[in-house]
């Protein structure tokens, strides 16, 4: 979604929302049509389906190693904080797009505690700019045990060469036998978890070892309770489709709202705060959201699930000891980013419509920045112009509205650096496994992948499968998005933002106009 100018601030949020151009939150990127139910078991791995989402077939699989040992003890991370002093009353300023639901839930207090802290009605109008008071609740501290290592909870390096559907079929479980309708695509079990997983840069490993600890579908091959496979009720959240991006999401938000959001609690269902354990590392916090996501959690369960006899013992079963399959660090030091151009043809004028934000869905690092082409046109319509690529590389993925080019080569985008240009339209879009040079076309802008109600490019950068906030600070180790010299600058309000190239600045706008105007040249 793009952000509103300062101007545009009196204006009632829904408005402000039907009439710009944007991409959908909470829950951006999500369409679910209808559950399509049980088909055949599918044969061996068909090329059809992993073109289906975008992707190359896999190589033929190679015999199914031995569970990889690993015989000491995760040490824990230094303490980052004391978890006494976390849980005060806090302050929240709206952005474009919030919802009091949402910010509720960003959080972990109920709607009920923020309308009366505020008092307020749930009826009534938040404008851009307003202040929230966010209220300070006692907490218990989390368990120490770690659960996974940081690189098991994203989609990279240690998950190369993992591919659903060769881990399922040895199961031959309930996975296997379902299908789902998503964005007018049936798509079957495994090629869900493996969309979702690509989205939301989450490890597939991580996705499957969820479902068969909730629901058994690894192993089973009739479950209970289809429609909600990880607990998580509500209308909307019908379908494996629904359930995995709630629990990709929930994943990231504690990865990245504890590694760079500065939130450390959360709340469980039965209203019990919880403060991560100062020594946990980012991925283990993750997890335990997660685990303390579905509808009927309490926290006895809850420490049952977070403990060495919880999750962890499902996903050691399943894969080995986790530590095993550590790779560290996830960034380099010294890491930075490679020389990129802008998006579109040298001497083109497109417009910056929408600061850092999620690089998908809500839970992710602010890494994603916002782009309009040129000409009169508003919501979603057919655009003739071309996104082109900021580097060179090779697409890993085309489909279902997003292009990934790889820049190291290795065909693989979970290693090193990837870019993903997102809401790019089918008609023109290019395939899967092209080489591209800097500034080759890559298609067409449009409103296609998730929701959006305004065409428009979204971009974002992963570094072995971690997000990169665009507007990271370069004094805290950030790496901010630097296109063709312009330098991605964020307010801490997400879609509020400014590039910066010398002496000047554009700030973010759902506009075209002068100040966000942005030309290759």
């Amino acid at each position: 979604m793009e952000r509103s100018r300062i101007t545009l601030h009196a204006l009632p949020l829904m408005f402000f929302i039907l009439l710009l151009a944007a991409c959908e939150r909470p829950d951006p990127e999500v369409t679910i049509l209808s559950t399509g139910g049980l088909t055949a078991v599918p044969p061996t791995i068909a090329a059809l389906t992993f073109e289906q989402i975008g992707l190359a077939p896999p190589e033929p699989a190679p015999p199914t190693p031995t569970a990889p040992v690993y015989a000491h003890t995760p040490t824990p991370d230094p303490p980052r904080y004391d978890p006494q002093s976390v849980g005060g009353q806090q302050t929240h300023t709206i952005s474009a797009g919030e919802t009091l639901g949402y910010v509720s839930q960003l959080y972990g207090v109920t709607l009920e505690e923020v309308l009366a802290l505020n008092e307020m009605h749930i009826n009534d109008i938040l404008h851009i700019g307003q202040q929230i008071r966010i209220p300070g609740q006692e907490s218990q501290v989390g368990p120490a045990f770690k659960i996974i290592p940081d690189s098991e909870l994203l989609f990279g390096p240690a998950a190369k060469g993992f591919y659903v559907r060769q881990a399922a079929a040895s199961y031959n479980g309930y996975l296997l036998r379902y299908s789902e309708q998503v964005e007018g695509k049936q798509l079957e079990g495994p090629e869900i978890v493996e969309l979702v997983a690509h989205r939301h840069s989450i490890n597939p490993r991580l996705l499957l070892a969820l479902l068969e600890y909730r629901a058994g579908w690894l192993t089973r091959s009739a479950v209970p309770n289809e429609a909600f496979a990880l607990g998580k009720g509500g209308a909307g959240m019908e379908g494996l489709y629904r359930q995995l991006s709630w629990a990709a999401n929930e994943l990231n938000w504690g990865f990245y709202g504890r590694a760079e959001g500065n939130l450390h609690t959360f709340a469980l269902p039965d209203k019990t705060r919880i403060t991560f354990h100062p020594g946990i590392n980012n991925a283990t916090a993750g997890v335990q959201r997660v685990l303390g996501g579905a509808d009927t959690i309490t926290y006895d369960n809850w420490l049952r699930d977070v403990g060495p006899g919880g999750f962890y013992a499902t996903y050691e079963r399943l894969f080995g000891n986790p530590f095993a399959l550590a790779v560290e660090p996830v960034w380099p030091l010294t890491l930075m980013q490679p020389a990129l151009q802008l998006p579109w043809t040298n001497g083109e004028t497109w417009y910056f419509t929408g600061g850092p934000h999620g690089g998908w869905n809500t839970g992710s690092a602010w890494a994603a920045l916002d782009f309009a082409p040129a000409g009169d046109a508003l919501g979603c319509y057919d655009s003739d112009a071309w996104v082109t690529s900021m580097s060179d590389g090779i697409v890993t993925r085309s489909g279902f509205g997003a292009v990934v080019v790889d820049l190291d080569g290795d065909r693989y985008a979970g290693t090193g650096w990837a870019i993903t240009y997102m809401h790019l339209a089918e008609r023109d879009r290019i395939p899967v496994g092209s080489p591209v040079q800097t500034g080759d076309r890559l298609g067409h802008p449009s409103c296609e992948g998730g929701f959006s109600d305004g065409t428009h490019l979204h971009i974002a950068r992963t570094y072995n499968g971690r997000w990169v906030s665009a507007d990271g600070d370069p004094a805290r180790g950030g790496i901010p998005f630097n296109m063709g010299g312009w330098v991605s600058q964020g307010t801490g309000q997400e879609y509020n933002g400014f590039l910066i190239r010398g002496a000047v600045s554009k700030e973010a706008c759902a506009c075209r106009e002068e100040s966000n105007a942005i030309t290759w040249e």
